[in-house]
C-alpha cells in the first residue's frame, strides 16, 4: 500500500506552516498505525500568495497593515496564528521578519530537489527549513545566497544549489505549475490532497488529515 499526498503551499503562508506540522505529525500516527503501508510520498506542489511580489520583497510590516486594515487589527490577526501553532509546536517570531518576499526560488528549490530524485526525508527538511527560516528566524528568502545556505543545511551542495538560482532554469515551469494548479479551482492554501481521491482544504487539525488519510488508503 502506497500514500501519495500532494501538498500545495506557500512558504510565507503561516497556515501552511502549521498545515506542514500537521501532516507530519499525522503521517507518522498513520506509519504506526498501518502495518501495510509501504511508501509515503509527499509531493510538494508551488502556490503564491502574492503572485506579483517583486523578486526584492516589500517590507513586511507595512504590507501586514494594509493587507489587515491596519496595526491593530494585524496583531490580532498575528496573535490568532501563534494561538493556532502552539498546540502542534509551531512557534512563530513575526517581529523578526522584515522583508515579504518572492518566494518563486524558494519553490523552485523543491522543485529542484524533487526532480532530481532527492530522498523524500531531504524534500521534507528542505521545506520544514524554509518555513522556519521565514517564520522563526526572520530569513529572507528572497535572497539567493540565503536560499543556497538552506539548502546546504538540509544536505545540499551549496554552490551548485547558488548556481542554479542564479540562473532562470525551472523558473517558468514552476509558475507554468502554479497556474495549472490555481486553474484546477485550488485557490486558498494550504490543501491536501490525498492518493488523488481525497481533498482537504485549509490547516485542518491532525486527526482530521489523519482521517483523510486513511479513508484515501481505503477508499475503492
Amino acid at each position: 500500500m502506497i500514500l501519495d499526498i500532494d501538498f500545495v503551499s506557500d512558504f510565507v503562508c503561516p497556515w501552511c506552516f502549521i498545515g506542514n506540522e500537521r501532516l507530519r505529525q499525522a503521517i507518522d500516527e498513520v506509519r504506526h498505525s498501518v502495518a501495510d503501508l509501504e511508501e509515503i510520498r509527499v509531493n510538494r506542489l508551488p502556490f503564491f500568495l502574492d503572485p506579483d511580489t517583486p523578486l526584492a520583497g516589500v517590507p513586511y510590516r507595512p504590507f501586514l497593515d494594509a493587507k489587515f486594515g491596519g496595526r491593530h487589527k494585524a496583531d490580532e490577526v498575528l496573535a490568532r496564528i501563534v494561538e493556532a501553532g502552539a498546540p502542534d509546536g509551531v512557534t512563530f517570531a513575526f517581529e523578526r521578519i522584515a522583508t515579504r518576499p518572492s518566494t518563486l526560488n524558494a519553490h523552485r528549490l523543491t522543485y529542484r530537489a524533487q526532480s532530481l530524485g532527492h530522498t523524500q526525508e531531504h524534500v521534507n527538511a528542505l521545506g520544514h527549513a524554509l518555513f522556519a527560516a521565514h517564520f522563526q528566524e526572520g530569513r529572507d528568502l528572497g535572497d539567493n545566497a540565503t536560499l543556497a545556505d538552506i539548502a546546504a543545511a538540509a544536505g545540499d551542495e551549496r554552490e551548485t544549489v547558488l548556481a542554479y538560482l542564479e540562473s532562470d532554469d525551472d523558473a517558468a515551469a514552476v509558475r507554468r505549475m502554479a497556474g495549472q494548479i490555481q486553474q484546477q479551482g485550488i485557490t486558498a492554501v494550504p490543501f491536501f490532497i490525498f492518493n488523488r481521491k481525497l481533498a482537504v482544504s485549509g490547516a485542518q487539525s491532525q486527526a482530521a488529515l489523519g482521517a483523510a488519510i486513511l479513508q484515501s488508503l481505503h477508499a475503492s
